[in-house]
């Protein structure tokens, strides 16, 4: 808790970037997406995965996936300590080695502000790689008094086509996150929230215009990078 409050300190909630500005993220070349998946049975290593993509087309620059060691347990609200040195490690080997490939932008499957502390994985992977960060979820985090209950799915249902959203403020007054529905094609929403270095605008639109489908393609591509790894990992 304490390193968490530590870190929180250096979260920058704006925008900080000229393309981020920009209605059309004009300067935005390179979009990167992390993720660490776990080999089955085997409670001692992970798969930790990162690629950089084209922006705005979309396709694969850079891919990285290599099995590491996973020494600290599962904790609720801790998952940063868990998997985050992993795939810290794995920007800072591609600012070594291909730093000409080095993402503008980081989208990671989890969340940033709208976290029980207000300093989820992506608020921490933005603060120790200095770059800006996006939280993209696929479920709620009931925090703040936010609760999946029956006037939040209502809210859901009225997201109708690609692009639109409302905000999750908690009782607090804090607005934690947004809740986006990313592709026409599905009514499932996404839980969007500010890592580093970008404002919760910027954010979602981002999140937007990445998506191909429900999950925007930095983190899909990382999924199946690693998917495909663990697979390998597992023969």
């Amino acid at each position: 808790r304490r390193e968490q409050a530590r870190l929180k300190g250096r979260v920058v909630e704006e925008d900080t970037e000229q393309w981020q500005k920009d209605p059309h993220f004009t300067g935005l070349e390179r979009v990167g997406g992390v993720d660490l998946s776990y080999i089955k049975g085997d409670d001692s290593s992970a798969c930790a995965s990162l690629v950089v993509l084209s922006y705005p087309e979309l396709e694969v620059l850079y891919q990285d996936c290599r099995r590491v060691p996973v020494s600290a347990p599962y904790v609720a609200g801790f998952l940063a300590f868990r998997e985050g040195p992993c795939l810290v490690e794995a920007v800072h080997r591609l600012q070594r080695e291909q730093p000409q490939l080095q993402p503008q932008v980081l989208l990671v499957d989890g969340n940033g502000l709208l976290h029980p502390r207000g300093f989820g994985i992506a608020c921490h992977l933005g603060v120790l790689t200095d770059l800006p960060c996006i939280g993209v979820a696929k479920n709620l985090l009931q925090v703040d008094g936010l609760v999946r209950d029956e006037l939040h799915r209502e809210q859901v249902r009225s997201l109708q086509r690609s692009g639109d959203t409302f905000p999750l403020t908690g009782t607090s007054g804090k607005v934690l996150g947004m809740v986006l529905r990313s592709c026409s094609r599905s009514s499932k929403p996404l839980y969007v929230s500010v890592g580093h270095r970008v404002s919760l605008c910027t954010a979602v639109r981002l999140v937007g215009a990445c998506s191909r489908f429900r999950v925007p393609e930095p983190i899909r591509q990382v999924g199946t990078a690693g998917q495909g790894s663990r697979a390998g990992l597992g023969r």
